[in-house]
């Protein structure tokens, strides 16, 4: 049994519209072997390791589901199994994770997907693998897999381990609530690092916290909360009662500090947080010593105060009003006359609410050196029976990480107490500050019985209010973010998320300008890059998650526009829970044979994701049936149909019903994009006023501005804004490189495209066919080395019979491909379909494929170019001089053996780009780079 194959999906993948782990999972001779065939004692051995197994219901959905699964009949299968057992231990580690499926794979006997929820990645994976390795541990030795289990493998040890491992990266206590506070408000949450610092909300709406530190609180604040000495001067200054104390750096000064202030006293680090390197109530120089030794290991400076007699409080405090208050009892036995402390220990950690670390409510008593020393103080050791009642105190603070316990006090506390602790943290300039208060009775006021505050801290823990041992919960995140965001303010943008075969980079472009023309800062994600307020930022195939996440983290943007490619899907989902409008332009054969995509079904299961997540609207192309079909899967609260044919049977009636359609409508000045909504007709725009149409003949592009149109109108955009935004956009390489770019400074027009399958291709060479061309039609096309046999030969019967000369060439990345094969297979279908060979060349390299149709083009020629490498093609085209050149004579195959290459054209630079911009056609950045 192993695992052959992981995927992490970071949210609505193809399983589930959150985070999971898929697994493929092979169980080799285990699957002969069905948990009714391994035994009863294999299923109880099982329970008795993970117990909570006993609760999961599995598909009888009832507890104990899971267990008379594996019973009954002949059982169920261990991968089955290792799903619950990885939900299971993620449950023990403290993570709230419930949602499990397995399923066989056709055609591959004993392997299969094994698909879990997770919270943390790094969790969720070692989940996996622990589970894996638990049920070989339980299998007997004669069909336990080799080397599955290592000789000295202990499952106490593991299973704790694992905890720890999953604590360290989950979210603390008080930063998980504050994230919990935020989502049951609807605020969006993105984690930043791999500790406690976390973004609340999206783009220039956010946030950032860490832990309980806001990005409102005062650095000077922290500080001075640090800063002992000096809180205690200015709480003092103000007549708020204050233990005397001392800065020491000796440990004869802080004898005599402790002989001054008068015993007993208190030593504790100068800047120390959470408890550590405190003592208490030290009565003798000797252990003034002591204490000062070990305070020193946490601060080069030791303080020696007062010690005060009472309970310690935590009085929480958040924008200068108390929301909590607790009462913390250090970790303590108490005696009974019959076991030792060591027993007794043992008996306290069995509470069902004791865990590792943060795992529960409470932590877990260890006897420790700091217990020891303690235990030292009071007489007794880990072997002493205590008399009955006797308390034992094993730490000497009282914070919940040592195994202290809190009370929660907020309904007793008395108002000067209150007024007191909310004057302290006032005082020191914090927003989110906890008072360390000793108090005999904290119902009475510290006027009439004393009491005093001994620190103010930063970043206060939220653990003891929110999940008290004993008494009351209390909200105190809620206020922390209802203090960030107070009500009415906005913590989301507008997100938009398109899809498709084709078309999706150039309608995602449309629309990003449009939220631009509309007065918004949009987030752009491409094939190309990432966009911020139309400048890239990243580039490189930016179409999944990690993109999506790095738009929405941006603290500038207030409109995101993603582009969602399958690849992004397939291999990690999409990067946020939900969007606003999700949109599917077409599903064509693309990408087949890869991934487990065979068909264009499946194809159009893995787009659908998009439209399933969409909340407010899905914008569908009727005109394609596999997206039409999507209809049926989506939320969304509204479905807008686009389609070019205004006779569309479903888009009429469901515009009679009052539903939202965008269409292509014939009138006496050309056709007019309309849209229908509620039952009003609006009118938006001619497509001759397109440019990115060609004055309408560009029918690929007057669909991708119907969708993009269709998304803004759904966002709420101006129908202004959408037409000035679609009369603004055109196809130059500036806009949308790659992406129907003319350039037509030559004696011959220039038509560069990216097009790389056969739908995108056909649609450029139906293009060709329209535009009005004096003189000969010429191709330079090719096909991705990845793509299949069959996929390659559609791509040339797109464009047979259709042009006058046919150059047949290859991408710089062979893909596993001869460095001839794509362009051999392509002429060979074209010479099938009855192209000459004279109308057609065979040449490799994409450079001289480009260089050789430039020299062949005349007066009047249109040349259709499909380019892989864009910027170095786009470059070509445009610093190409045609006075004196002659063609170049095509090689026979294969041309890098024999042909020499010119050099390198140089990748563009930040001021390629701003000639770029000066110039949109790129005419004027490439006579001054000539000059």
């Amino acid at each position: 049994m192993r695992i052959l194959d992981r995927s992490v999906y970071v949210g609505p993948s193809l399983y589930a519209h959150f985070p999971v782990i898929k697994l493929e999972l092979d169980l080799g001779e285990l699957e002969n072997w069905p948990t009714a065939k391994l035994g009863e004692m294999f299923v109880d051995a099982l329970v008795e390791a993970l117990p909570g197994l006993a609760e999961h219901g599995c598909s009888y959905r009832e507890p104990g589901g899971l267990i008379r699964r594996m019973k009954e009949d002949e059982g169920t299968w261990l991968g089955h199994v290792m799903e619950h057992v990885a939900i299971e231990l993620q449950n023990v580690a403290g993570s709230d994770v419930t949602f499990g499926k397995t399923r066989s794979i056709d055609g591959r006997p004993g392997v299969y997907t094994v698909v879990y929820e997770y919270t943390q990645r790094e969790e969720g994976i070692a989940a996996g693998e622990l589970a894996l390795t638990l049920l070989c541990s339980l299998l007997p030795p004669d069909i336990r897999p080799a080397d599955s289990v290592e000789a000295d493998w202990n499952w106490p040890e593991a299973r704790d381990e694992f905890i720890r491992y999953a604590q360290r990266r989950a979210l603390g206590p008080s930063t998980a609530s504050l994230v919990k506070a935020a989502e049951d408000r609807g605020i969006p949450w993105l984690r930043l690092n791999e500790q406690s610092l976390v973004q609340l909300g999206h783009g220039r709406f956010q946030q950032r916290i860490q832990a309980t530190v806001t990005g409102k609180t005062s650095h000077i604040a922290v500080e001075l909360a640090s800063d002992k000495e000096e809180t205690n001067k200015i709480l003092g200054t103000l007549g708020l009662p204050v233990p005397r104390q001392e800065l020491v750096q000796s440990e004869s000064s802080a004898v005599r500090a402790a002989r001054r202030i008068g015993y007993p006293v208190v030593t504790k680090p100068y800047n120390g947080n959470h408890g550590r390197g405190i003592s208490i109530r030290l009565t003798s120089e000797e252990e003034v010593i002591e204490g000062f030794k070990k305070a020193r290991e946490h601060s080069r400076s030791v303080i020696v105060e007062t010690f005060l007699e009472g309970d310690d409080h935590r009085l929480l405090v958040v924008n200068g009003e108390l929301v909590a208050a607790t009462r913390r009892t250090p970790g303590h036995v108490v005696g009974d006359g019959m076991h030792t402390i060591r027993q007794l220990v043992d008996i306290v950690n069995q509470d069902p609410r004791r865990g590792v670390g943060h795992e529960k409510v409470l932590t877990r008593i260890e006897l420790d050196a700091q217990a020891e020393m303690m235990m030292a103080r009071q007489e007794v050791n880990a072997d002493s029976v205590p008399e009955r009642d006797r308390v034992i105190h094993l730490r000497s603070t009282a914070n919940l990480s040592t195994g202290g316990t809190a009370t929660d006090v907020t309904d007793i506390i008395h108002p000067d107490n209150r007024d007191m602790a909310m004057r302290a943290v006032r005082a020191i300039g914090l927003d989110v500050g906890g008072v360390d208060f000793l108090s005999t009775n904290i119902a009475e006021s510290y006027k009439t019985i004393g009491g005093g505050i001994c620190e103010v801290n930063a970043a206060p823990g939220f653990r003891m209010h929110v999940a008290p041992s004993e008494g009351r919960p209390r909200d105190a995140a809620g206020p922390v973010i209802d203090m960030l965001f107070p009500p009415g303010t906005p913590s989301r943008v507008p997100i938009c998320a398109i899809t498709g075969t084709n078309g999706k980079t150039t309608t995602a472009r449309m629309m990003a300008h449009i939220a631009k023309m509309a007065g918004y800062t949009p987030g752009l994600t491409t094939t190309d890059g990432v966009y911020i307020d139309g400048q890239r930022t990243v580039e490189g195939d930016m179409t999944g998650p990690v993109s999506a996440r790095m738009v929405l983290a941006d603290p500038q943007i207030d409109f995101a526009v993603l582009e969602t490619a399958r690849g992004g899907l397939i291999r990690a989902g999409m990067g946020v829970p939900a969007v606003n409008v999700g949109a599917v332009l077409n599903v064509q054969s693309d990408h087949l044979g890869m991934k487990g995509i065979d068909t264009l079904e499946q194809l159009a299961e893995i787009k659908r994701i998009v439209v399933e997540v969409a909340e407010d609207c899905a914008v569908l192309n009727a005109d394609d049936p596999n997206v039409l079909k999507m209809s049926a899967y989506t939320d969304a609260k509204v479905i807008c149909y686009v389609t070019m044919n205004p006779q569309h049977a479903l888009v009429r009636e469901h515009i009679r019903a009052g539903g939202r359609a965008c269409a292509l409508e014939a009138g006496v000045n050309g056709q007019m994009i309309t849209f229908y909504d509620k039952g009003s007709h609006i009118p938006l725009l001619w497509t001759h006023l397109i440019p990115a149409t060609l004055e309408g003949r560009a029918t690929h592009n007057v669909q991708n501005a119907m969708i993009a149109a269709s998304i803004a109108f759904s966002m709420g955009i101006k129908l202004d804004a959408i037409r000035q935004g679609l009369r603004t956009f055109d196809t130059t390489f500036f806009q949308a490189p790659g992406r129907m770019n003319v350039f037509d400074e030559h004696p011959f027009k220039v038509l560069f495209d990216y097009g790389h399958n056969a739908h995108a291709v056909g649609v450029m060479a139906d293009l060709a066919q329209r535009l009005d061309v004096r003189g000969r039609r010429i191709i330079v096309v090719a096909g991705p080395g990845d793509r299949r046999n069959e996929d390659l030969r559609e791509i040339a019967l797109a464009v047979a019979g259709r042009f006058d000369h046919y150059i047949c060439r290859r991408d710089d990345a062979l893909r596993g491909r001869a460095p001839d094969e794509v362009p051999q297979l392509i002429a060979s279908v074209l010479r099938e379909q009855g192209v000459k060979d004279e109308q057609i060349s065979i040449i490799p390299d994409e450079k001289e494929a480009i260089d050789h149709a430039l020299h062949m083009g005349r007066p009047g020629d249109l040349l259709l170019i499909f380019a892989d490498a864009l910027t170095r093609s786009w470059k070509q085209v445009i610093k190409f001089k045609p006075e004196g050149s002659a063609p170049t004579k095509p090689t026979p195959a294969p041309a890098p053996a024999v042909q020499p290459a010119e050099p390198e054209a140089p990748a563009f630079n930040e001021k390629d780009w701003e000639g770029m911009i000066r110039d949109e056609r790129g005419i004027r950045f490439a006579k001054e780079q000539d000059d």
